[in-house]
C-alpha cells in the first residue's frame, strides 16, 4: 500500500515537473516571440530613419547641384554682358567726338580746287581717319544708324521734327540731323531724324493763298 502511494506521488511529481517544464517552455517561446517582435519593430524604425536620412541628404545634394548650376549660368551671362556692354558709357562719349569730326568734314566745300595743297592733304587725312574709325567701330560691333529713306522706328529713331511733303509716304525718315549708334543689340544713341508728313488739300490751299 505504501509502495503504491509512493508510486502515485512520484508520478504526480513527474507530471508536475512536466507541466512546469511545458509552461516554462511556453513562457520562453512567448518571451522570445515578444523579443523578436520588438527587435523587428526596432529594425524597421531604424531602417525607416536611415531611409529618411538618405532621402534628405539626396534632396540637399540635388538642391546644391541645382544652385551651383544656376550660379554657373548666371556667372557666364554676367561675363558675357560685361564683355559686350561694360564700355557703353565710353562709347557714348566717343561717338560725340566722331560727330564733331564728321560735321567738320561735311562743312568742307565740294569744290576743293581753290584750296591750298596743305589744306587738301589735311582734308584727305581727316577723311581717312573718319573711315578708319567707322571700320574700327564695326569691328567691335558698334554700328551707325543712318535711316535716311527708311520707315520711322521708335526703337532706333527719335523724331525731332516733321517735314510736310507728298513726295514720300507719311512716317518716312527724310532727314537725319544726327546719326545713331547700336552696340551689339543695345542702343547707344538713337538717330535724330525728321519724318515726312502728308500735306492735306487744306494746307495746300492755305499755302497757295499765303503765296498770293
Amino acid at each position: 500500500m505504501s509502495e503504491k502511494k509512493g508510486k502515485i506521488k512520484i508520478d504526480n511529481d513527474v507530471n508536475y515537473e512536466d507541466e512546469k517544464i511545458e509552461k516554462t517552455e511556453k513562457i520562453s517561446d512567448e518571451n522570445l516571440a515578444d523579443i523578436n517582435s520588438e527587435f523587428d519593430e526596432s529594425e524597421i524604425e531604424n531602417n525607416n530613419s536611415l531611409e529618411n536620412q538618405v532621402k534628405d541628404l539626396k534632396d540637399q545634394l540635388m538642391r546644391s547641384l541645382a544652385d551651383s548650376e544656376n550660379l554657373r549660368k548666371r556667372t557666364i551671362k554676367e561675363i558675357e554682358y560685361a564683355k559686350k556692354y561694360s564700355h557703353i558709357t565710353f562709347v557714348r562719349d566717343l561717338v560725340s567726338s566722331v560727330d564733331n569730326l564728321q560735321r567738320a568734314l561735311e562743312s568742307v566745300p565740294k569744290d576743293k580746287s581753290e584750296l591750298s595743297e596743305p589744306v587738301k592733304n589735311l582734308i584727305i587725312g581727316l577723311d581717312i581717319v573718319e573711315k578708319e574709325i567707322i571700320s574700327t567701330f564695326e569691328k567691335h560691333n558698334l554700328k551707325q544708324i543712318c535711316p535716311l529713306g527708311q520707315k520711322f522706328d521708335y526703337n532706333f529713331h527719335q523724331a525731332m521734327f516733321e517735314v510736310p511733303t507728298n513726295e514720300s509716304e507719311p512716317g518716312i525718315v527724310v532727314e537725319v540731323s544726327q546719326k545713331g549708334y547700336l552696340l551689339h543689340d543695345r542702343l547707344v544713341r538713337p538717330a535724330m531724324v525728321g519724318i515726312s508728313k502728308e500735306i492735306k488739300d487744306e494746307e495746300v490751299k492755305e499755302k497757295k493763298t499765303d503765296e498770293v
